[in-house]
């Protein structure tokens, strides 16, 4: 009771009279003046910043980019898209002029900033489409002197041009590279389908070209017994010389010998048994010649049907390749060309040959039957003299015209001997082509074989690249693009909003008004009561009279600042009794340091109060996170009570932990426990009287 009767004392002495009372008003709005003034010209500054003058410049001039899917040309000015964007909504009052009149205007603090577009801006956002890529950039121009914040704020607000336009590129040339992505598919699966025909042909080529070389084969092994027949030939027409000479001599003998027999009929019947024998060995000589002769032509024969049969299955061959695709008709014509004359050439040769072999076996035939004939005729002769005269006379012609006619065969037969010579060099040079043929179609058949095996991967590579290649519809092609030109998208949860720069303010400017709120009242109260201190009251009493009046007053102030803050300022706490209960017991904690203070130090005690202000003013973390202040400024934050008033008021005002507004409750009650305990120690110290207290150094 006493404690409240010491404080009732001190406010009806502050009461007594008019200009008292207006002081005890004006201290009780002191508070809501600062406060409140503070937080209306914080309110949203972020809302009247298109009345920030700054200047743009445009000096952009354009570029033609190419689409790389239709090759169309388009006309773009990246700048003047900038432009309009920020005429239109961006942040500042921007006006469009020119470069010297902006770098003046930023100079004389015209404008606050101003941002030139370069003349190449477009040109640079579009080089990378054509891999020669240039940075573009945007020159943002400030001048400190007008504003430091302007630049600050300028800077963001480029900063987040520059954020809208890489997403605007970026989602175009993600659009781009996934167009090229569906050009690729589509390409891919025509590949895939060309690698399925090329399989097919390959296949068709590969069994052609095994067909091919069985004729090959074929052909060689044919040719082979045309060449053998051939030599077996022209070692025939050796024994045909050996024979038509024999041939000749027993002809020349027959005709020597008729002569003889015609000039000599006296020994008639010894040289007709004679002749009969002699004319029996040329019939039998004859024979044996006309039977070589007929081997000969038959041999000759054989010839002729094997080489057209060659000619016919190298035609038919060539033309089998060109129809299957392994050659084309210019490489079959040349190897027509460079075969059909050997053949021909050797065909008439050996043709040649066969006639004259075939007219020489007639002449043997004929020669065979004149001999028979002869040799019969001598027969008849050595049995029948009477009749040789006339025979004689017929042999001795016989004889003659067999000595031609063996003479003609002696004189045909090199000839015959030089055809059937080159007949088998000619045979033997197809043999050689045609084995050079056979190896050639086998080595294609190999090299067909893995050909079909290397088109066979390519058709499993590209298929399968296919399947890794996305092919993406339209609607998902434009998402995928938005989403790689703007990969992150920030979601602002906040576990609790501030609303506005002011209200985000709010708990540093309350603070501190309290503080000035409660320093301002010790210009006015007392301490303590001077009258309780010479009556002799207990020291607790007294302090806690002199604490009272303040507190009190204190309580008045908190009032007005927080119904302005609420009414006025729109700023609307999410626990309003907490927030004002939670006002009332900072401004008592303030009001008993700063009575601590003055009691105990009392004026140097209120300019401390001033100064521990001004620390708490950068300490408490109101502005920006404590954690940036520099040392020593950064450990006195936990021990100065300001913080937890900053702390709490934050966390009622905006909604946050109530466990931190505990422990914030809790240290302000220790807190105001101490200063009252100090002053309690102090107003017991203070009843003895000194000359030091009666006549003090100072005076505030």
């Amino acid at each position: 009771m006493t404690a409240i009767r010491l404080g009732l004392s001190e406010l009806r002495r502050l009461a007594a009279g008019t200009l008292p009372r207006l002081a005890i008003l004006a201290m009780a709005l002191i508070p809501t003046l600062y406060a409140g003034l503070y937080l209306f010209a914080n309110h949203d500054p972020y809302d009247k910043l298109d009345e920030i003058p700054a200047a743009l410049v445009v000096l952009d001039e354009g570029t033609t980019t190419t689409d790389a899917q239709t090759g169309a040309t388009t006309e773009r000015h990246f700048g003047r898209d900038v432009a309009d964007q920020l005429l239109d909504d961006g942040g500042f009052g921007w006006v469009e002029t020119s470069q010297v009149d902006a770098e003046y205007g930023v100079r004389s603090g015209r404008y606050d900033a101003a941002l030139v577009i370069g003349p190449t801006f477009s040109a640079d956002l579009a080089s990378a489409g054509e891999f020669e890529p240039q940075q573009a950039s945007l020159t943002l121009i400030t001048n400190d002197a007008n504003n430091y914040l302007a630049r600050t704020i300028a800077d963001q607000i480029v900063g987040k041009v520059r954020d809208s336009i890489a997403e605007q590129v970026g989602t175009e040339a993600a659009d781009t590279f996934l167009r090229g992505f569906a050009s690729i598919h589509t390409n891919l699966a025509d590949a895939v389908d060309g690698a399925d025909q090329l399989l097919d042909g390959s296949t068709q080529l590969r069994d052609g070209l095994v067909t091919a070389d069985d004729g090959a084969h074929t052909l060689a092994t044919g040719a082979g017994q045309a060449a053998d027949g051939a030599e077996r030939l022209d070692v025939s027409t050796g024994t045909l010389t050996d024979a038509v000479g024999q041939l000749d001599d027993g002809a020349e003998s027959l005709a020597t010998g008729l002569a003889t027999l015609r000039g000599a009929t006296s020994s008639l019947p010894d040289q007709t048994q004679q002749l009969a024998d002699g004319a029996a060995q040329v019939a039998d000589g004859n024979a044996q010649v006309a039977q070589y002769g007929q081997q000969a032509a038959d041999a000759a024969g054989q010839v002729l049907p094997t080489l057209d049969t060659i000619r016919g299955d190298v035609d038919a061959r060539l033309d089998q390749l060109v129809a299957d695709g392994v050659l084309d008709q210019a490489t079959a014509d040349q190897v027509r060309s460079q075969v059909a004359p050997v053949l021909d050439q050797q065909r008439e040769q050996v043709q040649g040959a066969v006639d004259q072999v075939t007219a020489a076996s007639g002449k043997l035939d004929q020669l065979a039957d004149g001999s028979r004939q002869v040799s019969d005729g001598a027969a008849r002769l050595a049995e029948a003299t009477p009749q040789l005269t006339a025979g004689i006379a017929t042999a001795a012609d016989g004889a003659d015209r067999l000595a031609d006619g063996t003479g003609q065969l002696a004189a045909a037969t090199p000839q015959l001997v030089d055809g059937v010579s080159q007949l088998a060099d000619g045979t033997r040079q197809v043999s050689d082509g045609a084995t050079s043929l056979a190896d050639g179609t086998s080595q294609l058949r190999d090299g067909s074989g893995e050909l079909v095996d290397g088109v066979t991967q390519l058709r499993d590579g590209l298929a399968d690249g296919l399947g890794q290649v996305p092919d993406l519809d339209e609607q998902t092609r434009q998402d995928t693009a938005e989403t790689i030109g703007n990969p992150v998208s920030v979601e602002n949860e906040a576990l609790s909003s501030a609303g506005t720069y002011g209200g985000g303010l709010a708990p540093f400017f309350l603070s501190l008004a309290t503080w000035i709120g409660a320093y301002v009242l010790f210009l006015l109260v007392r301490p303590l009561s001077s009258r309780a201190l010479a009556a002799g009251r207990s020291g607790l009493a007294t302090a806690l009279g002199g604490w009272l009046t303040p507190a009190t007053i204190g309580v008045v102030q908190v009032a007005a600042m927080f119904t302005v803050t609420k009414f006025a300022l729109d700023i609307d706490p999410a626990h309003g009794v907490g927030t004002a209960l939670f006002l009332v017991l900072v401004s008592a904690t303030f009001v008993a340091i700063l009575q601590a203070l003055n009691v105990w130090l009392g004026a140097a005690g209120q300019f401390l109060g001033l100064v521990l202000m001004l620390v708490q003013l950068v300490t408490a973390g109101g502005t920006f996170p404590w954690q940036t202040i520099p040392e020593p400024l950064r450990s006195m934050h936990q021990f100065l009570p300001m913080t937890y008033a900053v702390e709490g008021l934050r966390q009622l005002l905006y909604g946050g932990n109530m466990a931190t507004v505990t422990r914030d409750v809790t240290v302000l009650l220790v807190v105001l426990a101490g200063a009252l305990a100090l002053t309690t120690v102090a107003a017991r110290r203070q009843r003895v009287w000194t000359i030091k207290k009666l006549q003090p150094e100072l005076v505030l």
